[in-house]
């Protein structure tokens, strides 16, 4: 009896491998079937080097957007990797356990709050905050680079502290038994043992701002043009797909769905080049 049950969990947990498996490779599919026949009609060089977003005009040039998507995503990680870094290790080596109690729950807290939300925080304090003190209009590419780097923290925090917490503690107390300071032991040993851990955190948590839409739509401006500075407007390229999918028809949809391949490109980018820093540490 007990050999037939685990044939069967055998079976079942393949069948949901399988599942998952089908399903990344069905919106492959969807994705490259859709998006790469626009791609050579518009031609390789306008669409990805194109500066000009005009769809009424058949331009469909999105380097303005892929430039906004990058600046943004690299805003993000200068703000919220650090922060999210030192966050996990007081949590893991320095917050008293009452303290803890609450930091906890309010980082899962942060995980759990609505992209919309995080729309409106932005669209009420950091906008005015950026129109007061920069000038313009507050929607731009430095407002879309804070809000990101707020919604990344609890992912960063929550990988980094695990892999902290999950460094054997003899590392850290012969640091401390050879006269190294706690910061030193926690700098030079624990850190450094987690590293591979801590990478797969940002990496994280660099796919949640490279994809995120709706916070960004509400508070980086929309303009398809090539920013000049952090006070200027951009458009990424998850909020041109959302703001004109509604609408689009013909090549102009076409055009969109290929942004969504560039998208996916990018993503597969990153995933490749954790894997190939994996395999160099290893």
């Amino acid at each position: 009896m007990r050999q037939y049950s685990e044939t069967i969990m055998k079976a079942v947990f393949f069948i949901t491998a399988c599942v998952s498996i089908i399903a990344v490779l069905l919106i492959c599919i969807f994705l490259f079937a859709s998006g790469v026949p626009a791609i050579k009609e518009i031609g390789f060089a306008d669409f990805l080097l194109g500066s000009s977003w005009k769809p009424g005009q058949g331009l469909y040039g999105i380097f303005p957007m892929i430039i906004g998507s990058i600046y943004v995503t690299a805003g993000a990680i200068i703000i919220g990797v650090p922060i999210g870094v030192f966050c996990a290790v007081y949590m893991a080596k320095y917050c008293p356990p009452g303290i803890y109690r609450l930091l906890k729950p309010a980082v899962e807290l942060l995980a759990g709050i609505p992209s919309i939300v995080y729309g409106f925080f932005g669209l009420m304090v950091i906008v005015p905050m950026i129109q007061n003190t920069m000038g313009g209009s507050g929607k731009s590419l430095l407002a879309a680079s804070i809000l990101l780097g707020i919604m990344i923290l609890p992912t960063i925090i929550g990988v980094a502290e695990s892999n902290i917490r999950a460094v054997p503690e003899q590392y850290y107390e012969g640091a401390l038994a050879l006269g190294a300071s706690k910061e030193r032991s926690i700098f030079k040993t624990v850190l450094p043992a987690a590293k591979m851990g801590i990478l797969a955190g940002v990496v994280l948590g660099v796919g949640r701002a490279i994809g995120e839409t709706m916070a960004v739509v509400m508070v980086c401006g929309n303009q398809a043009i090539m920013p000049s500075g952090i006070t200027d407007g951009v458009r990424t390229l998850t909020a041109n797909i959302v703001l004109e999918m509604g609408y689009a028809a013909g090549l102009h949809r076409e055009a969109l769905i290929a942004t969504a391949v560039v998208l996916f490109v990018f993503i597969l980018i990153i995933n490749i080049a954790l894997s190939c820093i994996r395999r160099r540490t290893d």
